[in-house]
């Protein structure tokens, strides 16, 4: 017997009632990517290393080696990827059901539009509970910044002077409440990383990392198009590679969106 779960959403999938939203950064070598100061090593970036095109090395196919850093474009960060996280899962353990979960979409592009470096704060959360509801268990809070707009450029992307980089984030206070007082599984960003640009300076460094990795919560980034999300009502899903023993994945990050229920009712 179908379910008839499953078939009302190939049937909405079918109709255009429930939309796919592709929220993932194209990977090539112009992908921009974090790049840490000395003495910290760097990833290798993207590439891809012709094998064959349908010549003497492969006749009838085309195809390619592929080399990157597990943390490059659009990709999960596991708990084992940071101190606090050592000994908890590798990308490869978390669950699936982890990986799939509520979309809540903070909106604070207009704040991040006045203050590159804008701090996401409790108060900010509260108040979007105040108007949406309360964050539900699982639920992936995803951070509308506005920052995707400048993904097709390295230099604006990591925004970077005398004094560091200068993109948004979260407040330390705020990262150890969504690990450790919110429902969520897991905390996306249209940036390079999950902490904000100048995190190095907060207390404790990289509070997001820190927090939520350390807390057996997932992380994701370079996302795009969170502007097509309502702030409730979509369901994303995370879809890393199972490395084993990897400490992060590239990923393909889409959200399923009723768009019957953005309607204005009569």
């Amino acid at each position: 017997m179908n379910s008839p779960v499953l078939t009302q959403l190939i049937g909405g999938l079918a109709s255009g009632d429930v939309e796919i939203v592709d929220l993932t950064t194209r990977l090539s070598a112009n992908t921009p990517t974090l790049q840490l100061p000395a003495p910290f090593a760097n990833l290798v970036d993207f590439g891809l290393e012709q094998v064959s095109a349908y010549d003497e090395p492969g006749p009838f196919w085309k195809h390619h080696n592929i080399r990157t850093g597990e943390h490059v474009g659009t990709h999960l960060d596991a708990p084992v990827h940071w101190v606090t996280g050592k000994g908890g899962r590798d990308v490869s353990q978390i669950p699936m059901s982890r990986l799939v979960g509520p979309a809540a979409v903070v909106d604070v592009s207009a704040e991040v539009g006045k203050d590159p470096d804008f701090l996401l704060e409790v108060e900010h959360i509260r108040a979007w509970e105040a108007e949406h509801g309360p964050l539900e268990n699982g639920s992936w809070l995803l951070l509308r910044t506005g920052w995707d707009q400048y993904g097709h450029d390295q230099d604006l992307f990591l925004n970077t002077d005398e004094n560091g980089s200068h993109t948004p984030g979260v407040s330390a206070e705020c990262a150890r409440w969504l690990a450790e007082d919110s429902p969520v599984s897991g905390f996306g960003v249209e940036t390079v990383g999950i902490d904000a640009g100048n995190a190095m300076s907060l207390d404790p460094p990289f509070p997001v990392h820190h927090h939520l990795l350390g807390n057996d919560r997932y992380g994701v980034t370079s996302l795009r198009n969170l502007a097509q999300l309502p702030p409730t009502g979509a369901v994303v899903v995370v879809s890393p590679l199972p490395i084993l023993d990897g400490t992060g994945s590239p990923a393909r990050v889409i959200a399923f969106v009723d768009r019957r229920a953005e309607e204005p009712r009569a």
